[in-house]
C-alpha cells in the first residue's frame, strides 16, 4: 500500500468523512421524504434545523457532544422565535441582528464548543432571513426546526451507541498518522541536499499538527468514562496504545543532533542515506499501524524487517571505524535511538494482541490520574460579565462582529436587493475570526473556492442533463463539503458552492444567475469581514507572541529543573513527569502555530520574523535535548552518573539563562526561581564526559535563547515607545 492509497484510506475511515456522511444523511433525508408527500418546504425547514445543530457536533467525548447539540437546539429555538417576531419591522430586525451577533459571539468566553453553539444561533438567524414565516406560522416553523435539530442529535448519538469505540479509534489513528509524518520529516535532516532551515520550518509546522491530534485523542480517551474505567480489553488497549504513542513522540523528538556537523563529517561515507531510509521505513510501518487502528482491522505486517534493516545499518557503521572514517560515536547514538523507536513501534502493535484482555488491569485510581492530563473549563456565569471590557479579546471580537453584521445587513437591505442577499451576512458571520491572520486566510479561500465551485457546478449542470446523475453528484459534493469543513476549508467552499448551484437548479432557479449572485454576495461579505478584521480592534499575532514565548520558556524551565533533580538523585513520579512533558509539547506547539499565523499577516505587522523563527527552533532543540538526557537517566536508573563540579556549573548556567529570558519576556508574572539543590561533588568524582557534553550543549542553547530574547524584547519596547514619542 503506497502513500497515496494510505492517505485515501485514512480519509475514508476517518472521523471527518464519517461525520460528513452523517451530516449529509441528516440534511437530505427529511427534505426527500417530505418532498415525496408534497411538503418539500416543510422538509427544508427540518433540514435547516439539522444544519444548525450539526455546527456544534465537533469531535470530543459523547457527553460533551450531546450537551453541545442540546444547547444549540435551545439557542436555535430561541433565535427562531425572536427573528420571526422581529421580521415584522426592518428596524427591529436590524436591532435583533446587532444584539444577537454580540451575544452569540460572546459565547466564546466558555470555550470553542460554546462558541460553536453561538455560531449555530447566528446561522439560524441568517437562514431565517431568506423566508421569515408569517406570525401565524411561527410556532409550527419553530417546531419543525426543533424537530430537525433533534433528528440530527438523535442520529449522532445512535451512531455513537452502535459503535462506541469508533471515534476513539479514529482519533488515535489520526494521531499516529501525524506522528508518522513527523518522523518522515526527521529523515530529511540526514539528506545533505536539503536546507536545514527549511527542514526545521516543516518539522515545527508538523509539531503543531501532532500536538493537535494528540490533544484531540487525549481529550476523547481521558474524558470518556466507558474507555477509562471499563474492564474490557478494547478500551484498555486504546489507552495503552495512546500512552505508548506519546512516549514514542518523546523518543523521536529526543533524537536531536548537530545535523550540520553530522552532514559535514559523514556526508561522503554514504551512511546518511541509509539512516534516512531506515527512518522512512519506520515511518511507513507506523503509518500502516495507524490505518489498521483507524479502520479497526487486524494488522499482520512484517515486524522483523525493521530489526534486520537496523542490524545491517549497525554493521555498516561499525565498518566505518574499521576503515578509519573517523569517530562514529554520534552515529552509534543515532543507532541506539532508532533501536528504541523500533521497539516502541513494536509495542504499538500490541494494540492487536487480544491477550491484553487478561493483563494490564486498570488501577482503581486510573480515571482520576488521566483526568489530570485534560484541561477543564467550567461554565461560569460570571465569565460573561468579567469579559465585558476592551481588555478581553472575546469582547473586542464580539464588538467587531456586531458592527460587521450590521454593516452587512444595511448593505443588503439598502443597496443590494438580490434574491439571496442574506448570503452577504452569512459570509460575514463565517469569515470574521478573532485573529486577522485566520480572517485573511478564510477570505482568500472563500473567494477562490466560490469562483472554482461556481465553475464546477456550472460545468456539471451543462454536461449532465439527466436528473438522476445530477442528484448523485449533488450527494457526493455534499459529503465532500461536510467532510473537509474542519480540515481543508477551500475544498469545503468549492464543493459547497457547486452543490448549492445544483440544488437551486432542482428548485427551478437559473443557475447562471444564482452563480453570479453568489459570487457578488461573497465578494461583498468578504470585503466587510476583511475590513472589520483589519481596522476594528485588530488582533495581531505579534502582540501575543511574547505570551507564547513566555509560556514555552516556563515549560522548558520546569522541564530542565526536573532533569536537575534527577541528576541530584531525587526521583520524579511518572505522572508528574508526563504532565511536565505535556506542558512542553503544548506550549511549543502553541508558539509554533502563533508564529505561522504571524507570517500570514501584513509585513508591517510582523515582529522580527527571522529572530522569532530562531527562537522557535531553539526552543524545540532545547526541549529535545532535555528529553534525550531524561530518557538516558531513566534507562540508567537507579544508578545516577557522576555529577561533578563542571557539569553542575553547566546546568546551573543553563537554568539561570532560561530564568533570565523568562524575566525579560514576562517580568510581571515571573516568580523567583526555586532553589535546585544539585548536591556536592565528591573530591574524587570524575565527570562523565558524555553528560558534560550534553549539559554544555544545553547551556549553549539556553544562552542563545537568552540573547534572542533580549533582542526581541528590546525591539518590542522600541516599537511601543515610537508611537508615544510621535504623539508627544
Amino acid at each position: 500500500m503506497n502513500s497515496h492509497s494510505r492517505r485515501l484510506r485514512y480519509f475514508l475511515s476517518g472521523q471527518n468523512f464519517s461525520d460528513g456522511v452523517r451530516t449529509t444523511v441528516a440534511i437530505l433525508l427529511p427534505a426527500l421524504l417530505l418532498a415525496q408527500w408534497g411538503h418539500f418546504d416543510l422538509g427544508l425547514t427540518v433540514s435547516t434545523g439539522a444544519v444548525c445543530v450539526s455546527v456544534t457536533d465537533t469531535p470530543g467525548p459523547a457527553a460533551h457532544r450531546r450537551n453541545g447539540m442540546l444547547a444549540a437546539l435551545a439557542v436555535v429555538v430561541l433565535t427562531a422565535l425572536l427573528t420571526s417576531l422581529a421580521a415584522t419591522s426592518v428596524w427591529l430586525l436590524g436591532l435583533e441582528i446587532g444584539v444577537l451577533s454580540f451575544l452569540c459571539t460572546m459565547f466564546l468566553v466558555w470555550g470553542a464548543r460554546a462558541g460553536a453553539v453561538g455560531t449555530a444561533g447566528l446561522l439560524n438567524v441568517v437562514l431565517l432571513l431568506a423566508h421569515p414565516p408569517a406570525l401565524r406560522e411561527v410556532l409550527p416553523h419553530v417546531g419543525l426546526l426543533a424537530l430537525g435539530g433533534l433528528w440530527y442529535a438523535g442520529l449522532a448519538m445512535v451512531a455513537y451507541q452502535v459503535l462506541p469505540y469508533r471515534p476513539a479509534q479514529q482519533a488515535l489513528g489520526e494521531c499516529i498518522h501525524a506522528l508518522a509524518r513527523f518522523l518522515e520529516l526527521k529523515a530529511k535532516f540526514y539528506s545533505p541536499e536539503t536546507a536545514l532551515d527549511e527542514d526545521y520550518r516543516e518539522l515545527v509546522a508538523q509539531q503543531v499538527v501532532v500536538n493537535e491530534k494528540q490533544e484531540a485523542a487525549r481529550d476523547f480517551l481521558f474524558r470518556t468514562r466507558q474507555i477509562v474505567n471499563e474492564t474490557t480489553s478494547t478500551g484498555r488497549r486504546l489507552v495503552l496504545t495512546f500512552v505508548e504513542t506519546v512516549d514514542l513522540y518523546e523518543r523521536i523528538t529526543a533524537g536531536y543532533y548537530d545535523y550540520g556537523t553530522v552532514r559535514a563529517t559523514f556526508g561522503k561515507s554514504g551512511v546518511l542515506p541509509d539512516i534516512a531510509a531506515l527512518i522512512r521505513h519506520i515511518a511507513t510501518e507506523l503509518d500502516h499501524l495507524g490505518v489498521a487502528i483507524q479502520t479497526s482491522r487486524r494488522y499482520a505486517g512484517p515486524g522483523s524487517d525493521l530489526s534486520q534493516e537496523w542490524g545491517r545499518l549497525q554493521a555498516r557503521i561499525s565498518a566505518l571505524d574499521a576503515d578509519g572514517e573517523g569517530h562514529t560515536r554520534v552515529l552509534k547514538k543515532i543507532l541506539v535511538n532508532l533501536r528504541d523507536i523500533i521497539r516502541r513501534v513494536g509495542n504499538i502493535r500490541r494494540y492487536f494482541d487480544e491477550s491484553l484482555a487478561a493483563t494490564d488491569a486498570p488501577a482503581p485510581s486510573r480515571a482520576a490520574e488521566h483526568a489530570r492530563f485534560v484541561a477543564h473549563q467550567e461554565i461560569e456565569r460570571q465569565a460573561f460579565s468579567q469579559n465585558l471590557t476592551l481588555k478581553s479579546s472575546v469582547f473586542r471580537h464580539s464588538v467587531r462582529m456586531t458592527l460587521a453584521c450590521l454593516a452587512a445587513f444595511v448593505l443588503a437591505e439598502s443597496l443590494w436587493h438580490g434574491q439571496h442577499n442574506y448570503w452577504i451576512l452569512m459570509t460575514v458571520t463565517i469569515m470574521l475570526k478573532p485573529g486577522f491572520s485566520l480572517t485573511r486566510q478564510r477570505n482568500q479561500e472563500r473567494i477562490i473556492g466560490t469562483l472554482v465551485g461556481g465553475a464546477l457546478g456550472g460545468a456539471i449542470l451543462w454536461a449532465l442533463p439527466w436528473t438522476e446523475a445530477r442528484f448523485g453528484v449533488l450527494v457526493v459534493f455534499m459529503v465532500l463539503a461536510y467532510s473537509f469543513q474542519r480540515t481543508v476549508y477551500l475544498a469545503t467552499v468549492v464543493f459547497l458552492t457547486a452543490y448549492l448551484l445544483i440544488m437551486f437548479s432542482f428548485l427551478g432557479f437559473n443557475y447562471i444567475g444564482v452563480a453570479e449572485e453568489r459570487i457578488t454576495d461573497t465578494l461583498m461579505g468578504c470585503a466587510i469581514a476583511f475590513s472589520a478584521g483589519y481596522f476594528l480592534f485588530p488582533s495581531w499575532e505579534s502582540e501575543q507572541l511574547t505570551d507564547y514565548m513566555a509560556a514555552a520558556l516556563r515549560a522548558n524551565l520546569a522541564y530542565l529543573r526536573q532533569l536537575a533533580n534527577r541528576l541530584a538523585g531525587r526521583p520524579l513520579p511518572p505522572n508528574e513527569y508526563r504532565l511536565l512533558r505535556k506542558d512542553v509539547y503544548v506550549s511549543g506547539a502553541n508558539l509554533a502555530a502563533a508564529f505561522q499565523r504571524m507570517l500570514t499577516e501584513p509585513k508591517s505587522k510582523q515582529h522580527r520574523p527571522t529572530e522569532t523563527h530562531e527562537f522557535v527552533v531553539l526552543n524545540h532543540i532545547l526541549s529535545s535535548n532535555i528529553a534525550a538526557l531524561t530518557a538516558t537517566l531513566r534507562e540508567a536508573a537507579p544508578a545516577v552518573p557522576p555529577f561533578a563540579a563542571e557539569s553542575r556549573r553547566a546546568l546551573t548556567s543553563a537554568l539561570a539563562a532560561l530564568q533570565k529570558s523568562l524575566a525579560r519576556m514576562a517580568p510581571a508574572t515571573t516568580a523567583p526561581a526555586p532553589e535546585v539543590g544539585l548536591g556536592t561533588a565528591e573530591a574524587d568524582a570524575a565527570d562523565d564526559k558524555t553528560l558534560l557534553e550534553q549539559l554544555s550543549f544545553l547551556q549553549k542553547v539556553s544562552t542563545d535563547i537568552s540573547k534572542i530574547s533580549e533582542v526581541l524584547v528590546e525591539q518590542k519596547q522600541a516599537r511601543l515607545v515610537a508611537p508615544s514619542a510621535a504623539e508627544a
